[in-house]
């Protein structure tokens, strides 16, 4: 691997992140991502990071974890090695939020509760779910009090966005319930739900968030942070207490060990040459299958990753629907070594990977807009009964 400076922090700039009785360090955390984050990829991350850092896992559906779904019990597995464990609950419902939150806590399923209210996909906002139900401001309180206290002593804590659109921003009201009703830690991504993941992030909205959420909350900053310089530059730039990295580590697992590098002054960024990427991306598929007990499934389920990994390299068309398609680790292997395994980091490695789609009209449940106090319930359907997106 080659290495190219970097800006770095200096060692008294940043403070650990305090979540309840967790302290993360650096202050970094993985964003749960549906069909991503399973404990396959967080091993991978943790394991490039040293362990340092705290990663959560993909969306859990409240609904579906009360009711133990046979899907949802295997996506809450975690690995023996995994400390702090870190669970991020989607739920609609107060009573059903916080029986979830209360069987996390009394049968030792997880150290720290995250919840969802971020995002943004159709199938979640058009039953108020999501990044619609902060416009509901007693609802969102409502569920906060149910998960902080049913939670015992394991801290809970909120991630959202600004709002709906740039008319419905909510982010300001639900910080200030969030604080009101106990959370640990309040997270910000930049963006709209209208906004999806297209545009830029704006990174004021944290500045704001942070200085109006009383200081012993921790702020934690989200969106378009895709190499460690990123995240120095968020946490200078908005005063956050720690940053949130989603997209920018699909197919860029080492961008933790960056994180680690430069937040303790260190050095250098990571630019693996393709062999080295060909490991990973075959580790990667193993852990998959060990994880799933198929080696064939662990392979196709990683198949959506290929496109992330050889981004900027030289593979040819013919030999990415190859990976593309590959059911087997023995083929997966095989194909990546046609790759020329010596090709170095190339320019266009870096920047935007995953969704960047925009400007989308979000689909909310009729009358959603009416009244943000008013006492609507999204309907029963809202959970679906299982888990990850």
């Amino acid at each position: 691997m080659t290495v190219t400076p970097a800006p770095t922090a200096t060692t008294t700039e940043f403070a650990p992140l305090d979540i309840g009785p967790i302290q993360v360090w650096p202050p970094v955390v993985l964003a749960p991502m549906a069909g991503i984050t399973n404990a396959p990829f967080r091993t991978l991350c943790r394991e490039q990071s040293g362990g340092k850092g705290l990663y959560v896992s993909e969306m859990i559906t409240t609904r579906a974890l009360v009711e133990r779904n046979a899907k949802t019990m295997q996506l809450i597995k975690f690995d023996p090695s995994e400390k702090p464990r870190s669970i991020q609950l989607y739920g609609v419902d107060p009573v059903t939020v916080g029986k979830a939150a209360r069987m996390i806590a009394d049968e030792g399923l997880a150290d720290h509760i995250d919840l969802n209210f971020g995002c943004p996909v159709p199938k979640v906002t058009r039953k108020g779910g999501g990044s619609a139900l902060p416009y509901k401001r007693n609802l969102l309180r409502d569920i906060l009090r149910e998960a902080v206290a049913n939670a015992g002593d394991l801290p809970v804590t909120m991630k959202m966005r600004k709002g709906i659109d740039d008319d419905h921003l909510t982010y300001l009201d639900a910080g200030r319930i969030g604080a009101e009703e106990g959370v640990a830690a309040i997270a910000l991504h930049g963006r709209t739900a209208a906004q999806h993941y297209g545009g830029t992030a704006d990174w004021s909205a944290i500045a704001r968030l942070r200085e109006s959420v009383p200081a012993h909350i921790p702020v934690l900053g989200n969106g378009d942070i895709w190499s460690a310089d990123d995240a120095l530059r968020m946490m200078r730039e908005t005063g956050c207490d720690g940053v949130v990295v989603g997209r920018g580590c699909l197919g860029r697992p080492w961008l933790f060990r960056d994180l680690v590098s430069i937040f303790e002054g260190d050095v250098d960024y990571a630019r693996p040459d393709f062999g080295y990427v060909a490991g990973a991306m075959v580790r990667h598929a193993q852990l998959l299958g060990e994880w799933l007990g198929d080696e064939a499934r662990g392979v196709i389920d990683f198949r959506k990753h290929v496109a992330w990994y050889t981004k900027g390299f030289s593979v040819g068309s013919e030999l990415r629907v190859k990976l593309a398609s590959s059911s087997s680790l023995a083929e997966l292997a095989e194909t990546l070594s046609l790759v020329e395994q010596s090709q170095a980091w190339p320019v266009g490695a870096d920047g935007p990977r995953g969704r960047t789609s925009g400007n989308n009209r979000v689909v909310l449940p009729e009358g959603w807009l009416d009244d943000p106090y008013d006492c609507a319930r999204p309907s029963a359907d809202a959970e679906s009964d299982t888990s990850g997106g």
